[in-house]
């Protein structure tokens, strides 16, 4: 496999704080056809909309190492287990993807996603982080649901590990941030990287979603980038003070 399923972003710092970013690109590989048209590959279906411009920020000002998907989440979904029914979506969000349906999964699976699973569990292992960050963003409104709102400026994720995410919530509140505890939808249900990367291994984790609308510009990548930063710092501070 010649083309990249990942970039990475800085040094990190060991047993300091790194980030990873599962969602950070719409790119199709070559030879692949989804039968989306180019609008279709520009909304949240296709990858977590300003969720690389904060991890890149996060790496670049802030010193927080970074790891990021170089692959369409609807080439294949790199936070979801191998066995996940939505591993290889068929729809999304009430759209359908017509190249995916009979598509080679296992062919995908030793492409894309095991590759990139292997190289970030190498990457952990060298780094042993103190604190990971898993960066999301999620649309306001699904447009199967337009019905649903979801106010939550932040959300923060988790299944059995609540440890850094309840510090998270917290400090997230004390700044005045609209703060959502396993919201808009729960860590039990989607948590795959961390509970593959941190959960199993007992590494602190913070699995956080943006709304997609705070983040699709320049400065409110910024914005919130600094704001992530100040408080996970302050989160591995207390878990080593606990």
């Amino acid at each position: 496999m010649s083309e990249p399923v990942f970039r990475m972003i800085g040094e990190a710092t060991r047993g300091g704080i790194v980030a990873v970013c599962d969602h950070a690109s719409n790119r199709v590989p070559d030879g692949i056809e989804l039968g989306l048209s180019a609008a279709a590959m520009e909304k949240h279906i296709a990858y977590d909309l300003g969720a690389a411009g904060v991890t890149e920020r996060l790496a670049r000002r802030h010193g927080i190492a970074a790891m990021l998907s170089d692959v369409s989440r609807l080439v294949i979904d790199h936070h979801r287990e191998e066995e996940s029914n939505g591993l290889i979506p068929t729809t999304s969000d009430g759209i359908l993807i017509p190249g995916n349906i009979g598509a080679d999964r296992e062919k995908r699976l030793e492409d894309y996603h095991r590759p990139y699973h292997r190289a970030m569990e190498t990457w952990l292992e060298q780094v042993n982080p103190g604190l990971i960050l898993s960066i999301h963003s999620f649309t306001p409104k699904l447009e199967s649901k337009p019905q649903e709102d979801r106010p939550w400026e932040i959300g923060l994720l988790y299944n059995n590990d609540d440890s850094a995410a309840l510090h998270a919530i917290r400090l997230f509140s004390e700044l005045g941030v609209t703060v959502g505890d396993n919201e808009p939808y729960s860590g039990r249900e989607f948590n795959a990287t961390m509970n593959r990367h941190a959960e199993a291994l007992g590494r602190p984790y913070c699995a956080i979603e943006i709304r997609n609308d705070l983040i699709l510009q320049e400065r409110g990548q910024a914005r919130w980038a600094a704001i992530i930063a100040d408080v996970a710092g302050r989160v591995k501070l207390a878990l080593e003070t606990v």
